[in-house]
């Protein structure tokens, strides 16, 4: 009879950790479940980025020399919100140099790092700039640094990155080199919605 009153007693045991421990897992699935939900939620760093979708009218900068003058060309870009609002996508076209160009901007903003990723891909060759950083609300800028490599040196090369946003209808992307510790501006691009 005691051998059966302390089996049944190591049962009630037995079960009443089960249950504790399954409260607790389910406290946990809960905490995770929530944390995903925050993570894939677009936020207002999402509806600042949606407010650039539409069409747009470019006028393209490049200097090659610091103390030279840009070359300068137009062109369009289209950009739109991807993957449930969650991302930015742009496609380019115009010139560079008398030469038609191409390209993609991927943008997406992380909740939880709270930093843009930015991914620039083109026609003008076959690397990938990727740069992160940053929103600053006092002067409505995206800044990032960003690595490239450098089919002249075959070394990884530093910039970074502005995007400013003037109003709905007008910003302007800037890109800054770093060659050798000195940094100058390479690129400008100003977009005013068509």
């Amino acid at each position: 009879m005691f051998e059966l009153k302390k089996s049944f007693l190591i049962f009630l045991l037995l079960l009443g950790s089960l249950n504790f421990l399954s409260a607790q897992q389910e406290d946990t699935q809960a905490e995770e479940m929530k944390a995903w939900t925050e993570y894939m939620t677009p936020g207002t760093m999402h509806e600042m980025m949606a407010k650039l979708t539409g069409d747009w009218k470019t006028v393209h900068k490049f200097w090659m020399d610091p103390a030279g003058e840009p070359m300068s060309s137009e062109g369009t870009a289209k950009t739109e919100m991807i993957l449930g609002g969650r991302y930015q996508m742009s496609k380019f076209s115009g010139s560079v140099m008398g030469m038609p160009m191409e390209g993609l901007w991927m943008m997406g903003f992380d909740n939880v790092s709270q930093e843009f990723t930015a991914i620039w891909i083109d026609n003008m060759g076959t690397g990938t700039a990727i740069a992160k950083g940053k929103f600053d609300e006092s002067n409505k800028t995206i800044s990032m640094d960003g690595n490239m490599m450098d089919p002249i040196s075959k070394t990884d090369m530093k910039f970074k990155q502005y995007l400013i946003m003037v109003d709905d209808n007008k910003y302007t992307l800037e890109m800054k080199l770093d060659i050798n510790g000195q940094e100058f501006k390479s690129m400008e691009i100003e977009f005013t919605r068509k």
